[in-house]
């Protein structure tokens, strides 16, 4: 609300000053503009474009949204505050930036610690896209796990959007032959899904893996479709593999060996990116103790408290600590992020992803724990930001609509009370989410 007043107190003004004109004899004055609906002004923030290199950052700029997209973007002494503005919100001090993408998370049939096919109602789609928004990340594509109901949400967003945008993958295909797999795949693209996810891991050893056979089915029938295939993975060989059969994006890090030339060279010549998921590594050991993050008040304002009573409990400590499985990805996580930096220096596109829906895997503040983890890899806080704004929607081949604060996008942004080109863990200061134009309401 706070956000508002400003702009509520310059329209009162406004008004007071033409009734007392008007009341001593006078006409409202000639020059008074008519506001125009629709029509904000956001002035005086420090503005993150969604991009590197020049104007990527402007210290004093001005955000003008005209029905929900961005009219015009830039330094205040070059970008002219409507005169019939509706709003006019002064956020001097502030920063803007684009809102998060999210190019691997999940919205699904998960309700605190529990699954269940029954939970897959539009309106529990509609309420974890919400969560997502509240945190700041305003599109999220959902790679796995999605049914009809998330269909039709999608389906529904437009210029009254006040949650998270949504991208959805349909079900992961499963296949033990090419033949079921371009039946499955078909069956897919006939629901309308926005891309293919294919699972390519044998879990530490612990399942069977998709063959190259199956695999290369999935790929060319998904691409005969006009759709682009996301290849979870975890080791090299297997990237390869996938990247040598058209695979569209590296939905995980390389986390079993360290990345080399040739993986380099498959990336850059089919022109894929790379989505780390560092915290789908940390979601996988870190409940063997107490998480700092559960005293993070950033973190407890959307938080079920039984849900931090279960996963704090000895028991549940007891079983992670005894665990291969969390304790090879809790080792392997330094590899991801050597490899995270080693591909961004290749100047391979990063595509912020976080594998967050699925239980104990925390949608919308898992995002800001991301964006720590990319820095903490090596990538400057300007560098996270753009691989969770612009780069990502660039790698979702979303970026003519979203991702940076540029004329003719959807408003999607966020504001800040503080610099994360400081401190990156400044994301974190949200004061505002803004989607299509649109107040996210609750933050």
């Amino acid at each position: 609300m706070k956000m508002t007043m400003n702009s509520i107190a310059r329209q009162l003004a406004v008004l007071a000053l033409a009734v007392a004109f008007v009341g001593c004899g006078g006409s409202a004055p000639e020059s008074a503009v008519e506001p125009t609906p629709g029509l904000t002004a956001f002035v005086g923030a420090r503005l993150i474009v969604g991009t590197e290199g020049d104007g990527s950052v402007i210290e004093n700029g001005t955000l003008v949204v005209r029905d929900g997209r961005i009219e015009a973007a830039g330094a205040s002494d070059s970008v002219e505050t409507p005169a019939d503005a509706e709003h006019v919100i002064d956020l001097a001090g502030k920063t803007i930036m684009p809102g998060l993408l999210n190019a691997h998370g999940h919205v699904g049939n998960v309700r605190g610690l529990e699954s269940d096919p029954s939970f897959y109602t539009e309106d529990h789609v509609v309420h974890q896209l919400g969560l997502y928004a509240r945190y700041g990340v305003t599109t999220v594509f959902s790679l796995g796990g999605d049914g009809p109901e998330g269909l039709a949400v999608r389906d529904r967003q437009g210029a009254d959007l006040d949650h998270a945008r949504l991208y959805a993958a349909g079900p992961v295909i499963v296949a033990d032959t090419p033949e079921e797999a371009a039946e499955r795949v078909n069956a897919a693209a006939d629901s309308g899904v926005d891309i293919i996810k294919i699972r390519v891991d044998d879990n530490l050893g612990s399942a069977t893996k998709m063959t190259p056979e199956v695999y290369k089915a999935v790929i060319a029938t998904a691409h005969d479709r006009g759709l682009r295939v996301a290849a979870h993975l975890y080791y090299l060989d297997d990237a390869k593999g996938l990247l040598e059969s058209g695979a569209d994006l590296v939905a995980h890090s390389v986390r079993d060996v360290a990345v080399d030339d040739e993986l380099i060279a498959l990336l850059k010549d089919n022109d894929v990116c790379y989505c780390p998921t560092l915290m789908r590594e940390v979601s996988t050991y870190v409940y063997e103790s107490r998480p700092e993050w559960f005293d993070d008040p950033f973190f407890l304002k959307e938080a079920d408290p039984t849900v931090i009573e279960e996963l704090s409990s000895p028991a549940r400590q007891e079983q992670t600590q005894n665990s291969s499985s969390a304790q090879t990805y809790k080792t392997q996580l330094e590899t991801a992020k050597a490899n995270l930096m080693k591909v961004s220096e290749a100047g391979i596109g990063i595509a912020m992803g976080t594998d967050t829906g699925p239980a104990a895997r925390f949608q919308g503040y898992f995002e800001h724990g991301e964006l720590e983890l990319m820095v903490e890899s090596g990538l400057t806080p300007l560098q996270s930001i753009v691989a969770s704004t612009g780069e990502a929607a660039k790698c979702m081949e979303v970026d003519e609509e979203l991702g940076t604060l540029e004329a003719g996008k959807w408003a999607d942004f966020v504001v800040l009370g503080a610099n994360p080109l400081d401190d990156i863990s400044n994301t974190k200061t949200i004061e505002a989410v803004w989607i299509a134009g649109n107040e996210v309401p609750g933050v």
